[in-house]
């Protein structure tokens, strides 16, 4: 046979098949062609023709045949290089596939609101990185209004949030799983610790206050709260949605401002911030997980979506098994500084 320039689509022209590559890859192994055909589930002359055939049609004799065996030459040599890649190749793709069906691998967006980010997200998403590194877990903490129309937009799988009243609950799949506790922080060594009691809101009513802008989630129970005990809300007020400004400005002032309660345990390790200590508990209405009802997730979303519904009960659990075992009083307060500090 005469060599020639082969065309790009040289394969096409040829009906390259699978069978070819591991018959390839079988006589590199075996050096024989009757072996190498039965290592395949075929019969020597059925194995021959496939060769033969393929030859005839690239004008290119890639293997010499002798009485001891068949051997590839340089063209032979190159096709077993590449069959074998090939082989490679198609092979990793199924572990992926396999990977990607049981929610081992792929990308996944989520968002969440403040409170579960700290208590549930972190940790969820740090053992699955730990136990699954090929899933790559993306996560924004927004409030939910914003959480509520990337997940509308397909930007996210699913939030952790509020669904706005605006919004149409049957356009989502919503589940609720905590409540979000409250608290005011302010620096460490603020005047207003120094009165060594529980604070009330005409404590607080003179004080300049960091705060979300106004109609925010948070604004509005400040606000209600201080309402609810016969005082005008903040009038004193620094707006930023930012949580990182708003620990930088109390750290730095007297000002004062709100945070859920298991981001303030966590902010400032160094202590230079304390929660107040304020007559009573309170918080925000309950959150929950979200996601279009009528879009399906992928394996990888479905991971994460049920680990963080499995964290979500035991963590429900354990808050029941804890409220049944303190005082049944909401108002339970003391001004011990290693309690309070964050």
């Amino acid at each position: 046979m005469t060599p020639h320039r082969l065309s790009p689509d040289w394969f096409q022209k040829a009906r390259l098949k699978l069978r070819h590559l591991q018959l390839f890859a079988a006589l590199d192994e075996h050096r024989n062609l009757h072996r190498a055909a039965a290592s395949l589930g075929m019969s020597q002359p059925a194995a021959s023709k496939l060769l033969g055939d393929l030859e005839e049609t690239l004008g290119i004799e890639l293997f010499d045949r002798h009485g001891r065996g068949i051997e590839p030459n340089w063209y032979g040599s190159l096709m077993i290089r590449h069959a074998r890649m090939i082989l490679s190749e198609l092979q990793e793709t199924g572990e992926e596939l396999n990977a990607l069906l049981a929610g081992h691998s792929g990308r996944v967006s989520i968002g969440t609101v403040t409170a579960p980010a700290v208590e549930l997200v972190v940790p969820v998403v740090g053992a699955l990185s730990r136990e699954h590194p090929a899933l790559k877990i993306a996560v924004a903490v927004e409030t939910s209004d914003v959480l509520v129309e990337r997940v509308q937009q397909g930007v996210m799988d699913f939030a952790i949030g509020r669904l706005p009243v605006r919004s149409d609950p049957a356009t989502f799949d919503y589940q609720e799983i905590s409540s979000e506790e409250l608290c005011f922080i302010c620096r460490d060594g603020h005047p207003l610790l120094r009165l060594g009691r529980p604070l009330t809101a005409a404590d607080l009513a003179d004080a300049t206050w960091i705060l979300q802008p106004a109609g925010s989630l948070l604004r509005e129970r400040v606000e209600a709260l201080f309402r609810g005990e016969g005082e005008p809300p903040p009038q004193r007020v620094i707006e930023s949605a930012s949580a990182v400004i708003s620990m930088a400005m109390v750290a730095e002032s007297d000002s004062i401002t709100v945070f859920a309660r298991a981001l303030a345990q966590v902010f400032s390790p160094s202590g230079c911030c304390t929660i107040m200590p304020f007559h009573k508990r309170f918080s925000v209405e309950p959150y929950g997980i979200f996601r279009l009802r009528d879009r399906s997730l992928s394996p990888g979303a479905r991971t994460v979506l049920t680990a963080i519904r499995a964290a979500s009960e035991r963590k429900m659990k354990a808050g029941t098994e804890d409220a049944s075992a303190r005082p049944s009083t909401d108002i339970k307060m003391h001004m011990d500084p290693a309690d309070n500090r964050i």
